[in-house]
């Protein structure tokens, strides 16, 4: 598992392998939860879910899409990061966050 961030603002990412396939968890803030999935295929459009009322599947896709084209396999990447009434800039710090886990895949 990685985490990236500090305090409220701490996010986390665990990759699981199913065979040659990949799983990503993301989760952190003041409570984790499931707000989307996302699922990439080498040279394929993703195929995104995104549940009511959320906006995790955007820094999903992030994720999904990095791992796929890294290591040319299926990638999945489900979870979400929830802080009561966030504003525009904690958002946008969870956001740079996940960005910093990327990097890590």
């Amino acid at each position: 598992m990685i985490t990236s961030g500090e305090g409220k603002y701490k996010v986390f990412l665990e990759k699981k392998k199913l065979e040659d396939d990949l799983i990503f968890i993301l989760g952190g803030g003041e409570r984790s939860h499931i707000g989307g999935v996302v699922i990439c295929e080498p040279d394929k459009k993703p195929q995104v879910i995104r549940l009511e009322g959320h906006r995790d599947d955007i820094v999903l896709k992030i994720i999904a899409e990095a791992a796929c084209k890294k290591y040319k396999t299926k990638a999945v990447a489900i979870g979400g990061i929830h802080i009561n009434n966030a504003s525009k800039k904690e958002i946008k710090l969870l956001v740079n966050n996940c960005k910093e886990l990327v990097k890590c895949i």
